[in-house]
């Protein structure tokens, strides 16, 4: 079997072990066994779908429409030589999952840290445990359960695990959990990657046509409210709009969001009650109370709240100070759509910058004045399944990128290779010094290869 029992009586030191000896015997980096477990990935998703589909729905809610969604140049003076960078497992990787994107999160990063050659252990969280008892169960049946494992069980495995020194740990969670990964991690100075949450922020530039609104305002609450009632790290946090657009934005988004929501079984559920609390006590709070335009109603009972949609909310209250992760949405209304990008500069550093605007200029301002794990126009998340395109944040919302290719070279070292021949030699690189080889050397680092020839053949000094 390729998972552990969640509270082995000996540690993980036999795992981590037994993980290395599959690295170090090249197990792992032979293309026919990565193309295999590629393989096997492949097959899991197309046989194991509906399961798939269950196990969301057992552990958030989820519609099964909503789960179906989400390569060196050598310089002259070494010629002939040829330079390259090769790549190469890092060995034995650890990737912790998180809860609200637990089989995506999972998987993705698992099969770039197989195509890269290493062996893998999965912790899933145990937040989503039909989902982690799922990974636990099948995917030893489609991998080679020698050298990719998954372990069960909650924060006293993680911290069990971190422990052992890994050549690479991917963790995507809180900034909270981030920092005690990063603790431990530091130990050993295992490598690591975060991805962390943060409060994305929604750019809306005056838009003239009512098509172009309702447009925006589709793509605003399918980023917000369709992507797991908000609780994900891309989902949008607030909206920044100037004063005067901000009443038909909000008309608009009210009668969207009715549509988009008519029955329950379009939004998921809070994921559990500690944060159905966190949530609904940002919402009892008498400042921000005042500041509902639209829903805020609760429902202990099913562990649903209302999308709720707020106006200028007091700026230190926890709704604006906290990365909301949940069906929460604050507007905030601005003099001109420009001050927007002060505001965001204002905060850490989003993994997301999201804006909707025909204004060009705007958008190279948002890109070139805001710093971000991303931005993206005219759309909300959909950037995340783009595979042409990085993951990750920066400063407090991550480090690190995966997805498509950089999943590969997130877990690869990029050995940088230079092989040189012994045709040619350069004698202006040695001593005894003289002006005529420094002339030689100018020409070489001014890549004036012209002189540098007519000097090598003596026809110039």
């Amino acid at each position: 079997m390729g998972s552990m029992p969640e509270k082995p009586r000996h540690g993980f030191g036999s795992l981590v072990t037994g993980l290395q000896e599959v690295c170090e015997s090249g197990r792992t980096k032979d293309l026919a066994w990565r193309r295999s477990q590629l393989k096997g990935l492949l097959r899991l998703l197309i046989e194991k779908e509906e399961e798939m589909f269950d196990v969301l729905r057992d552990d958030l809610g989820k519609h099964r429409a909503e789960s179906y969604r989400d390569e060196a140049q050598a310089p002259l003076v070494s010629f002939p030589a040829t330079a390259l960078v090769v790549p190469e497992p890092l060995g034995v990787v650890l990737v912790f999952s998180c809860w609200n994107l637990p089989l995506g999160l999972a998987l993705e990063p698992l099969s770039g840290a197989i195509a890269a050659g290493n062996a893998v252990v999965v912790k899933p969280s145990e937040l989503a445990p039909a989902t982690a008892a799922f990974l636990a169960t099948n995917l030893p049946k489609y991998l080679d359960p020698r050298a990719v494992k998954v372990v069960l069980g909650g924060p006293e495995v993680g911290e069990q695990l971190m422990e052992h020194r890994w050549d690479k740990v991917l963790f995507t969670g809180s900034a909270r959990i981030g920092r005690i990964i990063l603790t431990k991690a530091a130990k050993h100075l295992t490598p690591v990657a975060l991805e962390l949450g943060s409060k994305c922020p929604c750019i809306v530039d005056r838009l003239d046509s009512k098509r172009d609104t309702q447009i925006a305002v589709n793509r605003i609450a399918g980023g917000k409210w369709s992507v797991c009632a908000g609780q994900a790290c891309l989902a949008i946090d607030y909206v920044l709009v100037e004063e005067e657009f901000a009443p038909a934005l909000i008309e608009v988004l009210k009668s969207t969001v009715k549509r988009f929501t008519a029955t329950p079984e379009c939004m998921a559920r809070i994921l559990n009650e500690k944060h159905f609390k966190r949530l609904s006590n940002y919402l009892k709070d008498r400042k921000v109370a005042a500041s509902v335009v639209h829903g805020g109603s609760v429902n202990p009972k099913t562990l649903t709240i209302e999308p709720t949609i707020l106006l200028n909310p007091p700026l230190d209250s926890d709704v604006m100070t906290e990365e909301i992760f949940g069906p929460i949405l604050p507007i905030i209304t601005v003099k001109k759509i420009e001050d927007s990008m002060k505001f965001v500069r204002s905060k850490p550093k989003p993994l997301a910058i999201y804006a909707f605007t025909r204004n060009e200029k705007l958008k190279s301002r948002i890109i070139n004045k805001t710093s971000s794990g991303s931005v993206t126009f005219n759309d909300a998340v959909v950037q995340y399944v783009v595979e042409g395109l990085p993951f990750g944040g920066v400063e407090q919302s991550g480090s690190g990128q995966y997805h498509g290719k950089y999943s590969f070279e997130l877990f690869s070292n990029k050995k940088a290779v230079f092989k040189r021949s012994f045709l040619i030699e350069f004698m202006f690189r040695y001593p005894p010094w003289d002006n005529g080889k420094i002339g030689m050397l100018r020409h070489v680092f001014n890549t004036n290869y012209v002189l540098l020839l007519l000097g090598l053949i003596g026809l110039r000094r």
